[in-house]
């Protein structure tokens, strides 16, 4: 029955399927990550991860440009990370190896990671002895790797055996 000739105190509602609906896009806000905050860090780290990251992980996050290692807020909150450190690169230069990047389950899927990643990825044009990005990716994240082949990253060489404690140890080098 159409919902005009419907008594006025039923009310129609039509649902629609959204299951394949791509959530809004987040905003969050950036801040560094230091001394005072890094055990956020270190928990947000074991939520989101499978390894459990040394004390050395931590305290070269500390000695990194705050360019490359920051926090993603949302509504006061943390909610995802990226942190870099600069390494030896071929002929004098530097790379940025990007060490970890996550967001917490709740909110991925929301350009979060994306926003992270191209803040790093942005702030080595301040840098210019930096003239690569690389990563390391779990052979079987292919969530990982369709997100940074999105990003212009290529995939480059599998490492056997890089991982110690996960499963499966192999890796992808990612560029």
């Amino acid at each position: 029955e159409p919902a005009s000739v419907l008594p006025p105190w039923i009310c129609v509602v039509t649902m629609s399927d959204t299951s394949d609906a791509k959530p809004p896009t987040l905003k969050p806000s950036f801040g560094a990550i230091n001394s005072n905050n890094i055990n956020m860090l270190r928990k947000l780290n074991s939520v989101i991860f499978p390894v459990v990251y040394n004390d050395r992980f931590y305290s070269d996050i500390l000695l990194t440009p705050e360019d490359f290692t920051m926090f993603a807020y949302f509504q006061g909150f943390v909610i995802g990370s990226v942190c870099c450190r600069i390494e030896p690169g071929e002929g004098g230069r530097k790379k940025l190896y990007l060490m970890t990047l996550g967001v917490l389950a709740a909110y991925r899927k929301r350009g979060v990671a994306s926003q992270l990643l191209n803040k790093v990825i942005t702030a080595t044009k301040d840098h210019p002895e930096i003239n690569e990005v690389a990563l390391h990716v779990q052979t079987s994240n292919t969530d990982a790797i369709s997100f940074y082949t999105k990003h212009g990253f290529e995939q480059g060489e599998m490492l056997e055996n890089y991982y110690k404690r996960i499963v499966p140890p192999h890796c992808y080098v990612l560029r």
